[in-house]
């Protein structure tokens, strides 16, 4: 039997379980990121009240406000 007879080896799918981690993995610290630099930096807030669910809520009801 030679080489030409048998079938070519197929890759191993390590990375496709990674590349599925880290692309949400990369959405959640880029939504994280966007947050804060958004609250913090351009509107001139403090850190602390960005991880506050009021916050967000807050904002929110501005948004959709009839």
């Amino acid at each position: 039997m030679s080489k030409k007879d048998k079938p070519p080896k197929r890759k191993k799918a390590k990375w496709k379980i990674v590349i599925l981690w880290m692309i949400p993995l990369f959405l959640l610290l880029s939504l994280i990121g966007g947050m804060t630099v958004g609250y913090v930096v351009l509107g001139k807030e403090e850190m602390s009240e960005v991880f506050q669910l009021e916050t967000w809520q807050h904002v929110i009801d501005l948004i959709f406000a009839p």
